[in-house]
């Protein structure tokens, strides 16, 4: 992203969110993010996800999902929470248009690194999600440290660990299903998934439903937008 693009960018970001400004103190700074679902919550340290701090999920299934509704769970109590769609395969009915609920779409993953970096630093968000675009190295220092800096809880969607301080994983286990006339399995209505979660000194896990959302095949019709392959049209 070039220094134009970043300083429109901030731009763009004051102009937004005139309120934001980074937390240095107080309790924003030390209290978790509630992902909004009472079991994993109860799970993960101090009830939720942790602020100023880099946690990394896996994608082994379902991760996507939780994450989706921790950032409803954060609009919900006042709070902002941003995606960064590097991958480009948010689009139509997975993600809606609430306000404090905004969904970044950058040209490349250069692009969603920076972007992440500039939306950490307002200080403006509770929650950012990082997905197609796993920082290294000094790319992951910077994000930390823009982090840090604004109070918010980022989750890189990924396996690059290396600095996290909450690592997370999980998986599906099984579907709960809405039967036919004659019995059969006709539609899953819930997915028991399973989260496993790992800090320094420190590991837990916990088994929990979630409502499965059925979605047309492909979800948006715009010719710049990827469909639920990620394959652009």
């Amino acid at each position: 992203m070039s220094r134009p693009s970043i300083a429109a960018l901030r731009a763009l970001i004051e102009q937004r969110f005139p309120d934001a400004a980074p937390l240095t103190g107080g309790a924003q700074t030390t209290e978790q993010v509630a992902t909004g679902i009472g079991a994993l919550d109860r799970a993960l340290p101090n009830g939720g996800l942790p602020r100023g701090r880099l946690s990394v999920w896996a994608p082994q299934g379902g991760a996507t999902a939780i994450l989706r509704a921790s950032c409803h769970s954060v609009v919900a109590n006042g709070e902002r929470s941003a995606w960064i769609d590097s991958d480009n395969t948010v689009a139509g009915a997975f993600w809606s248009d609430d306000h404090g609920l905004y969904l970044v779409r950058p040209k490349s993953r250069i692009h969603a690194l920076r972007a992440a970096e500039e939306l950490l630093r307002s200080g403006g968000f509770s929650l950012l999600v990082l997905a197609g675009a796993e920082p290294q190295g000094t790319e992951t220092v910077r994000l930390t440290r823009a982090a840090r800096e604004g109070g918010a809880a980022l989750v890189s969607i990924g396996s690059a660990a290396s600095m996290a301080s909450l690592r997370l994983t999980s998986r599906l286990l099984c579907y709960g299903w809405r039967r036919s006339p004659f019995g059969d399995p006709a539609e899953a209505q819930n997915v028991t998934i399973r989260v496993n979660a790992r800090a320094v000194g420190w590991h837990a896990h916990v088994e929990f439903p979630i409502p499965v959302t059925h979605h047309e095949l492909r979800l948006s019709l715009e010719s710049e937008l990827a469909d639920r392959r990620g394959l652009p049209r």
